[in-house]
Formats: structure tokens, sequence, C-alpha cells
């Protein structure tokens, strides 16, 4: 059979009809309902069989169709609104532009970044542009959308993979099977970037052989910002690497290493040509969404190299404005690649990078690192200043799995911090919802409505999981004579929990059937029955995953309770957005504490859903006892399979006995008080917490406007805050070897309450000055271990007139073990925090000292 080569012909509006080209290629249409009615209006069956696309459905009309739509007065009125409004939204001032930041840990307006580059592998902004897997591609469209409501400028940055990640379906046997279907960018909501002369901008990037690796520039408009996808598909590039961008999470090692090399050097590229044509605002800060986009630090130091700084210079300035996230908080999760791998690739990278200083980047210089790997995640903490994880538990785990890198620092002073993730409300509320108002306001709203409210949604979902239960059985090979069962699939009465996402083994997808009977009878309760719809997607490459997914669909195919339990396959955001409008109860169970944060739950919560979770992610956080449910934990036992029993226990007792109950207890108003009443409570507590708006404004405060202080200190004067600052590290890690305590004395009355503790420090600092280091008494309550529990810190003053010699002293203020120790680390007032270098020496001989019970 000869090639058939695919390409999409755009439709030609009338002249009348062209503002609807500008109103369908900016995607805030997939989060504003009114001009998702004004598309629905032009064909309501054609708006449906499109999946919701108006680039499709405007392709697939008749001309005679369009004609009639041009004349058509009363849409041509509703169009211009349309347009003006989508207008003002984009030029309008909004908060970042405002000085109505929240008052508590406000930034300084003036301080804020002038714009934002944001790097991730994969976006979720809607179905209509498949750019996604899972949660990582949904929270960087949510935090795209929020910033774009928010006036915060960033500009996205990621791949355009021509078949996206994969489109799920069963076999006869439950098996996983996965399609990748081509998708043209043309008959996307998407335009080529182009010169100001028509012609469209291009970026290379070197490869292992000294060949190029040339993309085009894809923009897509979400809201107000712009967002870049680089393509690979160009006929100057060979056939292997026009594939480079074929799917996302494809390919083997090598094919991935050269995405995450577009990704990185090719999309800062992308964004210094963006900026060119269109003067947008360079970025003073890059936030690198997890590791792979962790190269873009290097394509910076090339840059400033290019300019005339060293190495050590480029680096400092390329840190201060950089802001890594990690989301994984189990190691298999983080990019490695083979040491000599990257060897090969950045001997020809162009601009005259050091391959060894490249190499000690990625190294795993840690007790229990593999020094033949070179690990992004760790890249990408060793470029940045400042590194955060997605939940306060999170964060917690990840100063855990990465403390090697800062030896001699207690875990707690690991310098990774947290902002919890969040969710975009107006992407995933219920219009039914959305229209009561603000959480507290819907929160606050009759009983009766708000149960009917739930009954719709559950009612809809309920619709919608028939359908699409009859599609995958059709395409399963079964006849529609044999699926006249589906028709009652599923009761919009009853109580429905709602289990979907990605299929790891730590998700625990099948804890559910650990008893199957048991579940069964759950199921199946003659007066308090549950039902579950399950969705999720596992790794191609993943058979055990796919083994998960045939258990259970074997279990829902089972006659006996296929109409209360149900699997459906293609997971995406168009089925997330029924299941989580329409569950009563969202069931989470991952192995804690490996779940980064996980907020499907969120987008519940959100709609009047109660969460029934394992404490982990952002439910460890925010669950306060009566906003939802927690599962309990069997940490301390160690057999795996012993777990999984006593935790699928304690799910089986807490929906027969307190979920269940609370949501069939209902008054003579047929309405569940008890339940309504967690559900205002689930609005007012979590509400304001949970969204992306909150999560947003948070980087603002917390990360993106300290980076921009930081990049623009070391910026100053031509970089000359960052020469004196490389030169001081340069100095200080030379002279630290020769850094010691020699001596340390203590007075103190009787240890009790109130007493004060005198140090004194005698210490050695070689070629150092007091005014490099700070000398700090370490002190608190000592833990079983003999170790400090929460420590707190006191810097002890230096005295002038005796070199070497530091003094202070603390209030005994807690009753208990007392310990105390001190250190002496390095101090530069352009240093992040006490850990930036990685440097600290305590005494030889322990220096502290335990007074016992302190009363």
């Amino acid at each position: 059979m000869r090639a058939i080569r695919r390409f999409t012909v755009r439709v030609t509006l009338p002249q009348p009809l062209a503002p609807l080209h500008d109103l369908m290629l900016n995607l805030r249409w997939s989060w504003h309902q009114p001009t998702v009615e004004l598309f629905k209006s032009i064909d309501p069956a054609g708006w449906a069989a499109s999946g919701g696309d108006p680039v499709a459905m405007l392709s697939s009309m008749r001309p005679a169709q369009l004609s009639a739509l041009a004349d058509n007065g009363d849409f041509l009125r509703r169009l211009d609104e349309a347009v003006a409004d989508l207008q003002v939204y984009r030029n309008e001032p909004r908060w970042y532009q405002s000085a109505n930041a929240p008052k508590e840990g406000a930034a300084d307006i003036g301080a804020m970044p002038r714009a934002i580059a944001y790097f991730s592998p994969e976006y979720g902004i809607t179905a209509v542009l498949p750019q996604y897997s899972g949660g990582l591609g949904i929270l960087a469209g949510d935090h795209l959308k929020s910033a774009s409501d928010l006036g915060v400028p960033i500009i996205g940055v990621g791949l355009l993979y021509r078949h996206g990640y994969f489109t799920q379906s069963l076999s006869a046997d439950g098996w996983q099977a996965e399609r990748y279907p081509a998708d043209d960018p043309n008959g996307l909501p998407l335009t080529l970037l182009r010169h100001p002369d028509g012609d469209p901008v291009r970026v290379s990037v070197a490869l292992a052989d000294g060949s190029q690796l040339t993309a085009q520039v894809w923009l897509a408009l979400v809201g107000r910002v712009p967002l870049l996808l680089l393509d690979s598909y160009l006929e100057e590039n060979e056939p292997a690497l026009q594939e480079v961008t074929d799917r996302l999470y494809g390919g083997g090692t090598e094919h991935r290493l050269r995405q995450e090399l577009l990704l990185g050097i090719g999309g800062v590229r992308a964004v210094r040509a963006f900026c060119g044509i269109t003067g947008h605002p360079e970025p003073e800060v890059f936030h690198t969404n997890e590791g792979h986009a962790g190269f873009l630090g290097l394509e910076r130091i090339r840059e400033y190299l290019a300019a005339g700084l060293s190495f050590d210079e480029a680096l400092e300035l390329s840190r201060a404005g950089t802001v890594f996230t990690t989301h994984t908080p189990v190691p298999a999760g983080i990019d490695r690649f083979p040491r000599e791998l990257i060897e090969r690739y950045f001997v020809h990278v162009d601009g005259g990078l050091p391959l060894d200083r490249v190499l000690a980047l990625g190294a795993e210089t840690y007790p229990g690192g593999d020094p033949h790997v070179f690990n992004m995640a760790v890249m990408g903490m060793r470029l940045a200043q400042r590194v955060n994880g997605v939940s306060v538990l999170h964060g917690q785990v990840s100063r855990e799995m990465f403390a090697g890198l800062w030896p001699g620092f207690d875990t707690a002073e690991v310098p990774i911090g947290s902002i919890t993730n969040g969710v975009h409300a107006p992407t995933w509320v219920a219009g039914e919802v959305s229209d009561l108002g603000d959480a507290e306001r819907a929160a606050s709203a009759d009983a009766s409505l708000l149960w009917g409210i739930r009954r719709q949604l559950r009612a809809r979902l309920v619709t919608e999981t028939r359908r699409r239960l009859r599609e995958s059985w059709r395409q399963r090979g079964a006849s529609g004579a044999e699926l006249t069962w589906i028709d009652d699939v599923l009761d919009e009465n009853v109580l429905t929990i709602g289990f979907a996402r990605r299929v790891p083994s730590y998700k625990r997808l099948t804890l559910m059937l650990n008893d199957p009977q048991r579940l069964a009878g759950l199921l199946l309760d003659p007066d308090r029955p549950i039902q579950i719809v399950i969705a999720g997607k596992a790794h191609p490459a993943d058979e055990g995953g796919k083994r998960l997914i045939q258990q259970m669909v074997r279990f829902a195919d089972a006659e006996a309770v296929r109409r209360r339990i149900v699997f459906l396959p293609d997971y995406d955001m168009a089925l997330a957005r029924f299941l989580v409008q329409g569950a009563d109860v969202w069931l989470n169970n991952p192995l804690r504490p490996l779940e980064a944060c996980g907020t499907s739950g969120m987008k519940v919560a959100l709609n009047g859903g109660l969460n029934l979770s394992v404490r982990d992610g952002w439910w460890d956080e925010w669950y306060d006892g009566g906003n939802g449910w927690e599962i309990p934990t069997a940490d301390g036992v160690e057999d795996p399979a012993r777990r999984d029993e006593l935790e699928a226990s304690a799910l089986y007792e807490l929906i027969a006995k307190s979920v269940a109950p609370l949501f069939y207890d209902a008054g003579a108003d047929s309405v569940p008080h008890g339940w309504v009443q967690m559900v205002r409570h689930n609005l007012r507590t979590l509400g304001p917490l949970v969204q992306a708006d909150r999560m947003v404004g948070d980087y603002v405060n917390r990360l993106y406007t300290p980076a921009a202080r930081s990049s623009r200190a070391l910026a100053a004067d031509g970089g000359s805050a960052a020469r004196s600052l490389a030169v001081w590290k340069a100095r200080v890690r030379q002279a630290w070897p020769a850094v010691r305590i020699e001596h340390v004395e203590a007075d103190g009355a009787e240890p009790s309450l109130g007493a004060v503790l005198d140090v004194r420090v005698m210490a050695s600092l070689g070629d150092l000055s007091p005014h490099d280091v700070r000398v700090e008494l370490v002190y608190g309550r000592l833990g079983d271990d003999d170790e400090l529990t929460e420590p707190s810190c006191v810097t002890l003053a230096a005295d002038e007139s005796s070199p070497g010699r530091f003094s202070g002293s603390v209030e005994l203020g807690q009753p208990g073990p007392f310990g105390y120790t001190v250190r002496v680390l390095p101090s530069h007032p352009l240093l992040a925090s006490r850990a930036d270098l990685g440097l600290v020496t305590y005494p030889d001989a322990p220096a502290g000292m335990s007074t016992g019970d302190l009363r």
C-alpha cells in the first residue's frame, strides 16, 4: 500500500465570521462556559460529534451552513460580545498588575518578575490538545490557566507530540491495548510562530554526532499566556530525528535524551525568538517543572558564557533566577541517563560548556549514588537556587531523598521547600456548583438545593458511564444484542465512589479487590449499596500495571457485580470532568508516602464530593477529621501482602460503617442532612486551599519574586555581584578543609526552665575571616536516639578583639531532655540558605550536653 501523507485543510470562514478564528484559537474557551455555549449553539450535533472541539466542528461544516450563520444577526451580535469579552480579559489589569496581593506574606509588586518562563514536558489544557499523560501535565495546564486568570506574565514551553500519549482500549480478555493516532497541528488550536517576514521560526540543538536537531515552534494561546510547543517533524531533519517529538514518554533512553535536550536547550532558544518577535518581556525567572526540562539551565549558562562570563559566574546568575519543582517521591520516577551517553552528546554542544562541569552537575556524588549515571533531578537542584516539592509531606520526603546532596545538614535543613498543588476551579467545577458562587456561598446554600445538585451530577456520570461502557464493549467485540444489560448499569440514587489515576503499582488500583467477596457484599448490599467507577492507564511498557488493569476488568466483568462496578478505558480530561463532578466519594489508597500530591481529590472537593483517602500528599496536610475520611495505614508492617490486607480491611470497614450509613441516613425530605453538613464543612475548609489561584499566588510570593530579586542583584552592574560571589565561593571551598572548631565551653546555672546557657567557641578559620562564616549554636529537645528534634539555631557573635572567638547564649525554655552543639557555616548575603554551598563543620568531639529533665 502506498504511503499516505496526511494533512488538514483549515476552514475558510466568511468575513462576518472571521472573529471566530481568534476566539477558537484562544484556549480560554476551554474553561469559559459562555464561549462554549456560543460554539455549541452553532451546531449542537456537530459540537458533540467533535468532542467539543471548535476547530474540528467548524471544519466539518458545509459552506451553506457557514453562509447561513454569517447572515444570522443574533449570532453575530453574540459573537461580537464574546470577542470583546476576550479582549477585556486579555488586556485588563488583574491581580498581578495591582497591589491586591494577599496581605500576609505579600510580595512587593515592584519586585515581581517582568516575566517567567515555565518549562514542562506535558500540558493538560484540554482534551482537544492531547499533550498530557497524567497529573504532571494536568497540574502544568492548571498552572498556566490560573496564571492567566491572575495576570501572571508566564510563557509556557513544551514539546508538541504528534501522537500524544496514547489512546487506551481493552481486548476481549481485559488487556490494555494502545493506539497512537497522529495529530496534524493544522487541525489543532495552534498557530505556527513566524518571523515578521513570514518565515517559520526554527531552533536547533546539537547532537552526539555533531548533527543538528531542528524544530519549528507552534503557539497555543492559553488566555493571556503564550504556550510554545516545539515540533521536530521537519523535512530538513532525517527521519529518525523527525520522530523525536513523536510520543510523550515513548522510545528508548537516547530518544528520551533527545526530547529533553530539545525541551530544555531548544525551549530557551524558542523563548528568545518569541520575545524578539513579539516584544514580550524577557523572562527573569525560569521554572523547571520536573527534571525533564533541566537542560534549560545549561543553555542559560551557555548564553552567559557567550556574553563573556566565566562558567562559575554564569552558574551563579543562572541559579539565582531558576526555580526547580520536583514531582516524584519515588526514585523510579526520575530520569537517569548513562554518563557515557551524556559525554557523547555534550562533546558537541556549542558555546564552550566544559564537559567535566556538565557531568558534575548530574553526578550522584553521595552515599548510595551510582557514579555511572547522570541524574536529571540532581542536575535540576544544582542549577536552581530554589527547590520545592508539591505538598508539605512531599517536601519532607524530598528532603530525605536528596539529603545526600547536602551532607552534614539535618534533613529538616535540606533546602527543599514545598508549595502544595492546586486545581483550576473554572476547568473542573460543574456549572451547577459554580453558579452558587464561591465555596463559602456554595456551602451556605439550602440543603435540598445542594443535595439536588449532587443528584444531578451523579445522574450525569451514570449516563456518561453507560455510553462509554457500551462503546468499550463494542471495541472488545460484543454485539449490540449482548449489551442490553448496560441500560441498568449504575443507579443515580446509589452512593458512587470514583477511582481514577495512572496505574503504577504504588497507587494500588486493586487494593479494593483484596477480599473480592467482601467488596461484592458492599456493592450488592440490599439496603446500602455502593457503586464504583474506575479509570486509569498503565504505561505501555508497564506489564505489571497492565496486569492490574486486567485483574480489575475481569472482576468488573462478572455478571453478579457488573452493574455496580465499571472500568472505563481511555481516561482523559473529558472523562475526568464527569468523574470528579459526579462522584460522591473519591477513593485514593496509595502506599504512603509515595503520592506526591494527588490533585484529583481536590477537584472532587470543589464539586461537593468527599474524600476517602490514605493520609498522603495534600490529604495528609488538610484532612481535619470532618471533611472526609482517613484510611488508616499499616506503616510499620514490612510484609507488603499483610499491609495490603490490613489497609483493605480498614477501607471496607469505613465504607460499611461510616460512609454508606451517613449517605443513606435521609430525613423526611429525602435529604441526608448529616452528609450535606459534611459537604458544607468540606467546601468551607478546603475550597480556598485547593485552588490553583492560591498555588500560583504562592509561587509568585514565595519563589518567583525572591528569584527575580536574586537574579537582579547578581546581574546589576554587568554582573559584578555574580563575579564577586563566584570568587568568594571558590575561595571558601578551597579554604574550608582548614576550618575547624577547636574548643567549646559553656556556663550556666542549674538546668531549669528560664535558666540561661552561655556558650563560647574557639574556631580556626584558616584563610577565611569571621565575615565569611556564621558560627551557630544548635539546640533543642533530644529524641530517644539522642538526636535533636526540631532544632533551633542562634548565631554566635564574633569577638572583634580576639579573632576566632565567638559567643552567645540561649534560654532553656522547654522542659525535658535538652542538647546542643555548635557548627561553622559559610555566610554571604547572597546565599539563599544556610546549606547553599553544602559546607558545614562540627566539633571533632561531641560539643553538646544533656541536662536531663529541665524543670
